[in-house]
């Protein structure tokens, strides 16, 4: 089974104007398994995931160590940007991106049955034909999940993506994450409900501009680590 790379981040620093957003991140994900990030917001959790995706200047290296050829990376952001109004469905939307056809045109019929499939998985079975605008919150957030699964990435990158889920959303988000550990998938996880992070992640690192901490989710999670986290006071690495 093809597994997903190791991310290696060495001396990670980033700086917007004389604002220091990161000071000094090291951090190594093994391939392969579900990585943690949590912090406060304004930690620069964002900053760093689009330093590992080449979006932002930086100093410091990171380094994507793949098994073999560089495979896919998928990424699923915090929220979707789009005018509401747009008479655009779910299927539109997919298949959009899925397709090198234009997007007037009906997908053919696998497409489409893939498109059903990833749906299915993501707990939204039969609402392929809704209108994008229509959907929730939560809905939205299973569309954008959805379409990082096809290609079938390597690397799975989520910024917050349980943030808008209801109790089912989330209870399905967690039985998929670990549905693609266990095919190989190396998945970078951002972060706030420090319940789900004990329970899915294999290793959780604690960010607020620099490392607080790093290690086994059960070990480092403790309750006055958490308050220290929170209160924006930081600890030691």
């Amino acid at each position: 089974m093809r597994r997903g790379p190791s991310i290696t981040c060495t001396g990670l620093g980033l700086h917007l104007g004389a604002t220091e957003i990161l000071r000094d991140v090291s951090l190594c994900v093994a391939p392969g398994s579900i990585h943690a990030i949590v912090g406060p917001n304004g930690g620069g959790k964002s900053s760093l995931i689009r330093c590992i995706l080449g979006q932002m200047p930086h100093r410091g290296q990171v380094s994507l160590d793949w098994d073999g050829a560089v495979g896919r990376i998928g990424y699923v952001p915090q929220a979707l940007n789009f005018d509401a109004s747009l008479p655009m469905t779910v299927l539109d939307f997919l298949a959009t991106l899925d397709s090198n056809r234009p997007g007037f045109l009906r997908p053919r019929a696998a497409l489409r049955q893939r498109i059903e499939a990833r749906l299915a998985r993501v707990g939204m079975s039969g609402k392929a034909l809704r209108r994008m605008g229509a959907l929730s919150g939560g809905e939205r957030q299973r569309v954008l999940m959805a379409q990082a699964l096809e290609p079938a990435p390597d690397l799975l990158i989520l910024d917050e993506p349980m943030a808008a889920l209801d109790e089912a959303g989330a209870a399905t988000f967690e039985r998929l994450l670990q549905d693609l550990r266990g095919e190989g998938v190396t998945l970078l996880w951002i972060e706030h409900d420090l319940d789900a992070v004990r329970r899915l992640a294999d290793r959780v690192t604690a960010l607020n501009r620099h490392v607080l901490f790093d290690g086994p989710p059960a070990q480092e999670l403790s309750p006055q680590r958490i308050i220290d986290i929170f209160s924006h006071r930081g600890i030691a690495a």
